[in-house]
This record gives structure tokens, C-alpha cells and sequence, in this order.
């Protein structure tokens, strides 16, 4: 799942940024969301070691019960120079570029896209070796992407092709088989 909204949502490209908390929306968000899953019987909650990231998936366990572990493969991509910047300061030929061609563009002092989507990929792959658990990731947009893009076989590249919200569930079902996509982008009405 996507973390929910966060205050520099849609203003800047937030990246790995400290101090970047939830708003009393993505707060709402969150805790809808964890209202949503309780439900579903979740073993744990793995998620990423941003700010943003841990207080969803903290929404979701005070709901589901799951225990909640910070997970370094989950984190958002390193967008390193960008990191904080606006995106109307972003707009420029780096930036165009790095949303053309993002399978093979890398963000100045930061990763490629392919870095973060091995990343993650990697870390899904080992949970889907052990089988047998249902766990929620709790990471960022461009990482959803990526690793949604690997499980279908589509180039990095068309990753703006899809969206994934705030709040939002995208199901993957995988083990030492392989893996494929439940369902894309769910929002239970959640998303602002």
C-alpha cells in the first residue's frame, strides 16, 4: 500500500526528506485504511523507514493487530539532488528526461529507477520464497510502480502509465512460482 497524504504531497518531491509527517487528512486516510484491512487477517506489516510510510502502517496495525517491522527495501527512491525540491522548480530537460526514460535516466546524486525497482523486487521475491503469509508493504508511489511493472513484465519506462493514490492498495499475489497482480490502486474511498 501506499502511505497517506503527507503535506508536501502534490508541491514537492518529498523523496527521503526527514521530518515529512502525515496531515490530519492523511491521518484520516490512514486509519480508514486500517479500518478497511482489519479485516483481511494480515500476519505482518513491513514498511518503509520514512516518516510518512510508518504512521500508516502504524494506522494499520492498531486495526488488523499485525506486528509493524521497518523494512529498508521499501524505502522511497533515493532522488538525491531533487529530494525536497518543488516540481515547478523540477521542470527541465533532467527532469523531462528522467520521466521519458525512466528504465534507464538516473536522478542526479540519487538511484535509478532500476536500482529501486530491483530493490524492491529483490525483498518481494524472499517473501514469496517463505510463502505462506499475507503481509503488507507499506512504501511510496514510484516503488508500487516499479515493482507492479516487474510482476507485469512492462518497462520501467511506462510507469506514469498508472497511478497509485494515497491510501491505496495494490494486491500482488507471488511465490516461488512467481507472481501477479490481484488488483491496482484500490482506495475504498480513502484517497483525498
Amino acid at each position: 500500500m501506499r502511505h497517506a497524504a503527507h503535506a508536501d504531497f502534490g508541491r514537492r518531491l518529498t523523496g527521503r526528506a526527514p521530518g515529512v509527517p502525515l496531515t490530519p487528512e492523511g491521518e484520516r486516510q490512514a486509519e480508514a485504511l486500517g479500518r478497511r484491512l482489519a479485516p483481511e487477517g494480515l500476519d505482518a506489516i513491513q514498511t518503509s523507514p520514512r516518516e510518512r510510510a510508518r504512521a500508516t502502517a502504524e494506522a494499520v496495525a492498531r486495526h488488523s493487530g499485525a506486528p509493524v517491522t521497518v523494512v529498508e527495501a521499501l524505502d522511497e527512491v533515493d532522488f538525491g539532488d531533487w529530494t525536497g525540491t518543488a516540481f515547478a522548480d523540477l521542470d527541465g530537460p533532467a527532469w523531462d528526461d528522467w520521466n521519458a526514460r525512466r528504465a534507464t535516466a538516473r536522478v542526479p546524486g540519487g538511484e535509478s529507477m532500476g536500482e529501486a525497482a530491483d530493490r524492491i523486487a529483490r525483498h518481494v521475491d524472499g517473501l514469496a520464497a517463505r510463502g505462506g503469509q499475507r503481509i503488507a508493504l507499506v512504501s511510496h508511489c514510484d516503488m508500487i510502480r516499479a515493482l507492479v511493472a516487474r510482476v507485469l513484465g512492462l518497462s520501467l519506462d511506462n510507469l506514469l502509465r498508472f497511478e497509485i493514490g494515497p491510501a491505496s492498495v495494490s494486491r500482488l499475489e507471488a511465490g516461488p512460482w512467481g507472481a501477479r497482480v490481484l488488483s491496482l490502486n484500490e482506495t475504498f474511498g480513502t484517497t483525498a
